[in-house]
């Protein structure tokens, strides 16, 4: 069953989100053969894995100032995010092995694919230089999406968001990924995210009050009705 149009009650109120970033999760192993050795004992054409890791950090920061150059109107620019760091067991230690991880947020008109590939010859340029080995994940969680804002779906939550609210909501972006990214990159079904004034989103204390489910209810039922009323 494919439908004409998604409604994803996740925590969005503030705005309509007519487009949105994809995200994949960045998981990267720099290593070396061999086994670790102490600081002193080690030869001296051993591959440093730590500054080979720190240079593909380097690396991926300036691919994000890159795409800072480029921002989308409403979304804003791509971005590259490195969260995650880990080597080493002991101060004068070399290790073997160096641990990455982050993610990449693109837009709509950068395919998936290109995206992944960018990075990949990033990664293989840094192993050349530096005489390691890097394996990693590229790990797509949703596809970048774009809506037009003239789209029914957006008209008709339009109507029946100011019927409940007493006014429009503001054209934006989505800041996170969600089903709805694959309903419009996949299935090409316009989706929009539109949800309660909720509190405490991915902790262990999340919250919503009544009045906002019953207002977001409300709104969903209104947003079908103007919705299956369009001519075909």
């Amino acid at each position: 069953i494919v439908g004409d149009g998604v409604l994803l009650p996740e925590y969005l109120s503030d705005r309509l989100p007519v487009v949105g970033r994809g995200l994949a999760i960045l998981e990267i192993r720099v290593h070396r053969d061999g086994e670790p050795v102490h600081e002193v004992f080690r030869p001296p054409d051993t591959p440093d894995v730590i500054a080979a890791g720190s240079e593909l950090v380097r690396r991926l920061k300036q691919l994000n100032a890159e795409l800072a150059k480029h921002p989308h109107p409403i979304a804003g620019p791509g971005t590259v995010f490195i969260g995650k760091f880990i080597a080493g067991e002991i101060f004068n230690q070399s290790p073997t092995e160096c641990r990455i991880e982050g993610t990449r947020r693109w837009l709509a008109h950068e395919p998936t694919a290109e995206v992944g590939e960018r990075s990949k010859r990033i990664l293989s340029e840094v192993a050349a230089e530096t005489r390691t080995q890097i394996d990693s994940d590229f790990l797509v969680r949703r596809d970048a999406f774009e809506i037009d804002a003239n789209d029914p779906l957006v008209a008709a939550f339009q109507a029946a968001y100011s019927s409940v609210a007493g006014t429009l909501l503001p054209i934006g972006a989505k800041p996170f990924v969600d089903d709805g990214n694959a309903f419009v990159a996949r299935a090409g079904i316009p989706a929009i995210t539109h949800g309660p004034d909720a509190k405490g989103a991915h902790t262990l204390n999340e919250r919503v009050p009544v009045a906002e489910l019953v207002r977001v209810a409300q709104t969903y039922a209104l947003t079908a009705l103007a919705f299956c009323s369009f001519p075909t």
